[in-house]
């Protein structure tokens, strides 16, 4: 199967409908300028806030887009995910605000916090598979058994219109900006904004972020092939999962080029985001500030945009990375 930039990605019309679609039902997350980074790289540094959005992270821009767009048939039938956390947090709030019936499938090593909101958004959850990858699988055949919309938290242009209203806000409120750099799991959140950057911004550079541990993208764009994922134990869990054929073409639609970073590095950037800037961001939303501050997503220039996508990290782990960057003080 082949498949063009022109139908694989969102275009601006679609996100422009999204926008509307969004309006009232999810938040304009703030744009700060990072005054430590942007003295010590002696550049405009910015971050696009989506840890702030309504269920911690950029997700519920996408799965509210497609939800609200369903008939009353299909509502009746209802909604069925897979995520990590993040996503399925988004479907939980967005069935719960359009009165939809949602089943959301979460390996057992989603973050409790994660696991805990689902739960009391109304949605029924299952979080016995290993690992993301098992839970797609089971979510999918869910979704052939009862005649629900599977909705994947990575690919479909309704999906990716919704998170593609991130870029438009950040080219809304500084269209100077040259470079945004993104966290990259199977690429809808890049997706989506590359599909408005293509469209309404070619002339801004868009660098995808992953850790080592969560680098099925990168590894996809080197081979050009579909990649899997190892599950190993990751901070970045929001990130994890393989990359099959379709995410590939988006990642290579979307992305200028992708950087992969140490766990380690995605830890500190965790930490200095709460000592420098008082935002608690889980793992898949520090990577891309981790590229920034390794140097690893040079060459860039001026300004440069961070999307933070999501600030759901349990406390327990949070307390910990801290201990550990005060301790190596």
């Amino acid at each position: 199967m082949s498949f063009s930039v022109h139908s694989i990605l969102p275009s601006v019309a679609d996100i422009l409908a999204a926008r509307d679609r969004l309006a009232g039902r999810v938040r304009r997350t703030p744009l700060l300028r990072a005054d430590t980074v942007s003295q010590w790289l002696e550049g405009d540094v910015w971050l696009k806030l989506e840890c702030e959005q309504e269920t911690g992270s950029f997700k519920l821009r996408g799965a509210t887009n497609v939800l609200a767009s369903l008939d009353a048939a299909a509502r009746a039938r209802g909604v069925v995910a897979s995520s990590a956390g993040n996503h399925g947090l988004g479907i939980a709030a967005a069935a719960s605000a359009l009165g939809i019936p949602a089943f959301v499938y979460v390996p057992r090593t989603a973050p409790a916090v994660k696991r805990d909101r689902i739960a009391a958004l109304g949605a029924t959850i299952d979080a016995s598979a290993p690992h993301y990858d098992a839970a797609e699988a089971l979510a999918r055949e869910h979704a052939r058994r009862t005649g629900a919309l599977f909705v994947s938290p990575c690919t479909g242009v309704t999906l990716m219109a919704g998170q593609g209203t991130v870029a438009l806000e950040v080219l809304e409120e500084l269209p100077s900006v040259r470079t945004i750099i993104t966290s990259v799991g199977g690429g809808g959140l890049s997706g989506g904004i590359g599909g408005y950057l293509r469209g309404a911004a070619p002339n801004v550079t868009h660098i995808g972020a992953q850790s080592e541990r969560t680098n099925a993208m990168a590894r996809a764009l080197a081979s050009g092939k579909p990649a899997d994922d190892d599950h190993r134990p990751t901070l970045c869990d929001g990130l994890a999962g393989l990359v099959d054929e379709e995410m590939l073409a988006q990642g290579r639609a979307a992305l200028d080029r992708i950087v992969v970073v140490p766990e380690s590095a995605v830890a500190d950037a965790i930490a200095y985001l709460w000592i420098e800037e008082g935002r608690k961001v889980e793992g898949a939303g520090a990577a891309g500030l981790a590229a920034l501050l390794t140097g690893r997503a040079e060459p860039y220039e001026f300004p440069v945009v961070v999307i933070v996508s999501g600030g759901n990290i349990d406390d327990s782990v949070h307390g910990q990375i801290l201990a550990s960057n005060y301790n190596s003080e």
